[in-house]
């Protein structure tokens, strides 16, 4: 099977991730899409951050029902912070039968050399980007394994509505529904 890794914190997800999430599974040849939730990003502050398993429920609820769309926790069970390339090893001694594409945005991209083992990664994984407004891939980091994709984008971050939901305000349209009730019900973020 091949599977397209959709790695992040997911803090919350919200209606941006899931359209790449759609636009990846209908325009590419890729049999699932997983939203592999980071326990901790290397590149990301620890303490804005619910519970990884509260945020994987979340994700859970907005893709109920989708055939593509899956989650994953591969990452709870490695050590902290996690680095793509390890849970790349681990997942292919567990799966030795898939085959796994990271998805990553062109602001990512343009990091990836910062990235533990990036050499590895650009030369042994399908990365499919998609290009985000004002982060332009440098064409020298293509080569035959790298997919450029032109997915809708919509402009919602999660530390915007992190921050909404501390002003109060509705971040409806912003997340699903019942993303949205789950997060009032439970006072995340406030």
């Amino acid at each position: 099977m091949t599977i397209g890794l959709y790695f992040g914190s997911f803090n919350p997800i919200h209606n941006g991730h899931l359209v790449i999430a759609s636009y990846v599974a209908n325009y590419t040849a890729l049999e699932r899409i997983w939203f592999v939730i980071s326990p901790q990003n290397p590149f990301k502050e620890a303490s804005s951050l619910i519970n990884e398993h509260h945020r994987k429920h979340l994700i859970d609820l907005s893709i109920e029902g989708e055939k593509k769309l899956r989650t994953s926790n591969i990452e709870f069970k490695l050590p902290v912070p996690s680095y793509t390339i390890d849970t790349l090893a681990y997942l292919h001694d567990q799966y030795p039968n898939n085959e796994f594409s990271i998805i990553m945005g062109s602001d990512s991209f343009q990091n990836i050399k910062k990235w533990k083992n990036s050499e590895v990664l650009l030369k042994n994984h399908e990365i499919i980007v998609y290009e985000r407004p004002g982060f332009v891939v440098d064409k020298k980091m293509i080569n035959e394994k790298t997919v450029l994709l032109k997915a809708p984008m919509l402009d919602i971050s999660s530390t915007q509505i992190r921050k909404m939901i501390k002003e109060k305000k509705s971040i409806r349209y912003l997340v699903p529904d019942i993303v949205m009730e789950e997060i009032d019900r439970q006072q995340y973020y406030s």
